[in-house]
């Protein structure tokens, strides 16, 4: 957080703060042509805007360099006709904050691209070495907007509703969605203007700016799977500060890999969602013990509802674009492997099916809504007792080693008489240490050194070894589906050649667990 207390007269002046680029605030949400019709005309709408609105014809062209400099560096530029006006526009995300991106804009005489306009010098390079010249059309955008200014719970809010087209060449994808942007306020006021507006017609929270989406089109370009950054959290924060560093940071990779899974990028997408899902469910586990907010719950209730929902499309990735081809490799290719995976397509692609359905719908929208809106509010204050207020203003380094004490300690209990515990109680021990990993991945940047890279890396290694077993069991569930029905006998072949494959897998594993598990358990926690 900025200070802002004035400097002492015997202490020397310091630096003049760095300028801050100007920022656009917005939120995104996808509609239908028909639930922008609804909202359009809605009483909520009526209710609390400050006019009539006023419908433009928004006519823009996107510019790069044959590379695409500017794309790989997280800017878009644009060129706007809005009747007789043109605007030129540059935006830069990369914030770190899913609503925030810096934008810069420029009025033109006319049509045509002059970075000399822009503030070259501060927004900087890339952009400070390119000339116009070297910038030529990418792809259009044709939009009609309708837009409204909003007074709602204290905040002004400009609420656009636009339906039209990006175009690359012949290519066309079509455009129909809310754009909700802070003018004053609190941007938590967005997420909650938002939920408001779910309860009016179906809405789906949109990650991909239309800039984005053009690259997509014109480059036949898939979004990318998204992996958890590390947590901004420093030695001047305190537990409440460390506790949005954490949320927010699950709830941006999460944002992050909606685009993938829906354009079915691959299975990189699904599992970084499922990975964002474990961790903030392991983050509101432990948070939970120290802070009791009943804003908790719900979250975490939604998560795992949508983390059940993307298991089986992440089991049935691993085992055609893993599993398979990992046997295969080890000599066993003879073994009529193809005909597993050619049976489990059906399968992944259900399972894909069944993950789309669950991102449609309303809940999911409102889980990802409410999501952010907590972080915003950091509303895991409210109705706190005094003494866990307490908590929240401790420095964030003492919190966090309690934490990650209590989380060490139950990790260590799961797995006594480790050599003699049963499969379920190994499980048990897995979840544990996942969830310790996880946590100590949250407090990292407080303890940074060799003792935290050993401890992690004990800690890693001991996971992977127990988690060859989970595979297996997993696999064997998966089999047992393929077996079902009308399998012929090439199918139940292969399927026993993967039996013993991974049978001989989880005892080569096995020898090595005991010394694994003594050298985590002696591992020296590098919060001390």
């Amino acid at each position: 957080m900025p200070n802002h207390e004035a400097a002492q007269p015997d202490q020397a002046a310091s630096p003049a703060p760095q300028k801050q680029p100007p920022r656009e605030i917005e939120l995104k949400l996808a509609a239908s042509p028909e639930a922008l019709e609804t909202l359009r005309g809605a009483d909520l709408i009526a209710r609390h805007a400050r006019n009539q609105g006023v419908t433009r014809r928004l006519d823009a062209i996107y510019y790069d360099t044959p590379d695409r400099l500017l794309d790989r560096n997280g800017l878009s530029l644009r060129v706007r006709r809005s009747g007789k006006r043109h605007v030129q526009t540059l935006k830069r995300s990369g914030s770190g904050d899913p609503l925030v991106r810096d934008e810069w804009e420029v009025a033109l005489p006319d049509g045509t691209l002059d970075l000399a306009l822009l503030p070259l010098a501060e927004i900087g390079e890339p952009l400070a070495s390119l000339s116009t010249g070297q910038l030529a059309p990418v792809f259009v955008t044709r939009i009609r907007r309708r837009v409204r200014r909003l007074d709602y719970a204290g905040a002004l809010i400009e609420i656009a509703f636009d339906d039209g087209t990006i175009e690359a060449g012949e290519k066309s994808l079509q455009v129909a969605e809310v754009e909700l942007e802070l003018k004053e306020g609190e941007a938590a006021v967005l997420y909650e203007l938002g939920l408001a507006l779910l309860d009016i017609a179906a809405l789906q929270l949109e990650t991909q700016s239309k800039s984005a989406r053009g690259y997509g089109l014109a480059f036949s370009r898939l979004p990318r799977a998204v992996k958890a950054k590390p947590i901004e959290i420093g030695a001047h924060d305190n537990a409440d500060a460390a506790i949005a560093a954490i949320l927010g940071n699950t709830y941006r990779q999460l944002l992050g890999n909606l685009a993938p899974v829906a354009a079915d990028s691959g299975p990189d997408g699904v599992h970084q969602m499922r990975v964002s899902l474990r961790r903030l469910r392991s983050a509101l586990s432990v948070l939970k013990r120290e802070v009791a907010s009943p804003a908790f719950a719900p979250i975490g209730r939604e998560a795992q509802r949508l983390g059940h929902v993307l298991g089986p499309a992440r089991n049935w990735d691993v085992f055609i674009t893993q599993t398979v081809p990992d046997i295969e490799a080890d000599g066993l290719g003879d073994s009529g492997l193809s005909v597993l995976r050619t049976a489990a397509e059906p399968h992944q692609a259900e399972s894909y099916a069944a993950v789309l359905k669950r991102l449609a719908n309303p809940q999911t929208s409102r889980f990802l809504l409410s999501f952010g809106a907590l972080i915003e509010r950091r509303g895991w204050r409210n109705g706190l007792a005094s003494e866990t207020m307490a908590v929240l203003a401790e420095p964030a380094a003492d919190f966090g080693s309690r934490v990650l004490a209590r989380t060490h300690r139950k990790a260590l209990k799961r797995g006594r008489g480790f050599g003699s515990l049963h499969p379920e109680a190994r499980h048990e021990l897995r979840l544990a240490l996942k969830k310790l990993r996880y946590t100590a991945e949250f407090f990292l940047p407080l303890h940074d050194g060799a003792p935290a890279r050993k401890y992690l890396g004990r800690l890693s290694r001991l996971q992977e070894a127990l988690g060859l077993a989970n595979d297996a069991a997993t696999t064997h569930e998966l089999l047992a589906d393929l077996r079902g029905g009308k399998a012929g006998p090439e199918l139940h072949f292969a399927a026993g050649a993967v039996h013993g494959w991974q049978s001989r897998q989880t005892i080569e594993a096995g020898r090595k667990l005991k010394r694994r598990w003594r050298r985590f358990e002696a591992a020296s926690p590098f919060w001390s």
